[in-house]
């Protein structure tokens, strides 16, 4: 899975929109995001818990991808237990089910010896993670900061994302090129890496980025054909006074970048014969209404897709048709085509909560092939 489009780093899910995954999703939807980027962990712990120790990230992880948003993690590290850093990245990725992985290495790696720590980090976590798309966050021109280990850390990494601020300053465009020409050097960094560089929205002391700084910025990212452009940070974007700077943000089309509709994910799942990929698109207390039956819990709802998918439509290539809808209510049309069967009259209404499906109702024709 790679990022295309924009995205944006949200440090504390309680300042954005209340803290509400629902509301939080839909607003990504809304502005156009592909990617939203949350803190999940600081050194070797945890982050994104309140005081009681609720864990806030779950739900807004269901809730973007639900509307086909990528929900990737960033983590702040330290390198003075690259184990225990390495395990905590591991183990929030696997729980949260997240698409990508952001870890970010500032000052505290540039002290002697830290060179040892990022290829004992990256071995770890990469032992851990295979897979997963992993990002370097770190500071936007390598070429002032030599002691941090950029080869060691990106040698491993699938992007290189670099936060390129230009707090105190005004000239967006320039600090993004010079940016992009250091990051496209191997001399500098050891590895060249897809660049998609991190931009500053919020303010420090007397100084304030515009909101025509960042429409600068972000079409300065489209010009130079990056992949994708993140901003940080949501809920500094979205305080009082600060409005201006989604705005500018949301109204900045990307070229190509168009966030998977739950209608498209669900043809997807059943596309792939998969029954548990289409399970996982649903609550685990959602109801199934037909017009032969009501059922209710995951357990029904995999024997029900065992049928549909092994015994009634076995091997069927699934289309769709249309699709109306937004937020938590979406209605859709499908076809589907097979060796036991066809369908043409597909039309299911799906009810969402926090970004998965908590109410189904499905009605179909299924013609038996000759």
């Amino acid at each position: 899975m790679t990022l295309q489009g924009k995205g944006w780093f949200i440090w504390q899910i309680s300042r954005c929109e209340g803290g509400s995954p629902d509301a939080i999703a839909q607003k990504a939807a809304d502005a156009g995001l592909s990617h939203v980027l949350l803190k999940v962990a600081e050194r070797t712990f945890s982050f994104g818990l309140d005081q009681s120790g609720r864990d806030l990230v779950p739900p807004v992880v269901a809730a973007l991808q639900g509307r086909g948003i990528q929900a990737w993690g960033w983590h702040y590290i330290y390198g003075d237990n690259p184990g225990g850093e390495a395990s905590i990245a591991v183990k929030r990725c696997t729980q949260l089910g997240l698409d990508g992985y952001v870890l970010d290495a500032e000052a505290e790696y540039k002290l002697p010896g830290r060179a040892v720590a990022a290829r004992s980090f990256m071995s770890a976590l990469r032992a851990g993670l295979p897979d997963l798309p992993v990002a370097l966050s770190s500071f936007r021109y390598p070429s002032l900061h030599p002691q941090l280990p950029w080869k060691a850390f990106l040698e491993k990494c699938d992007l290189a994302m670099p936060q390129v601020y230009w707090e105190q300053a005004h000239n967006p465009e320039q600090q993004l090129d010079r940016s992009a020409a250091e990051f496209a050097n191997a001399a500098l960094v050891g590895f060249v890496r897809p660049f998609v560089p991190t931009g500053s929205a919020y303010g420090a002391g007397n100084w304030k980025a515009s909101a025509d700084e960042l429409t600068r910025f972000l079409t300065k990212a489209v010009s130079l054909s990056l992949p994708a452009a993140n901003l940080y940070n949501w809920d500094s974007a979205c305080s009082a006074g600060n409005g201006d700077m989604w705005d500018a943000v949301a109204n900045v089309n990307w070229p190509g970048a168009k966030p998977q509709t739950m209608a498209a994910r669900y043809v997807d799942a059943l596309n792939s014969g998969d029954v548990e990929q289409v399970l996982s698109l649903y609550q685990p207390n959602a109801g199934h209404v037909t017009a032969a039956s009501t059922i209710l819990g995951t357990d029904d709802l995999r024997a029900w897709y065992t049928d549909l998918l092994q015994n009634q439509l076995p091997g069927a290539q699934f289309s769709l048709s249309a699709f109306s809808g937004a937020g938590n209510s979406w209605r859709v049309s499908w076809t589907a085509a097979g060796p036991s069967g066809t369908v043409t009259d597909g039309d299911d209404t799906l009810g969402l909560r926090d970004g998965l499906i908590q109410y189904h109702y499905t009605s179909f024709t299924l013609t038996p092939a000759g």
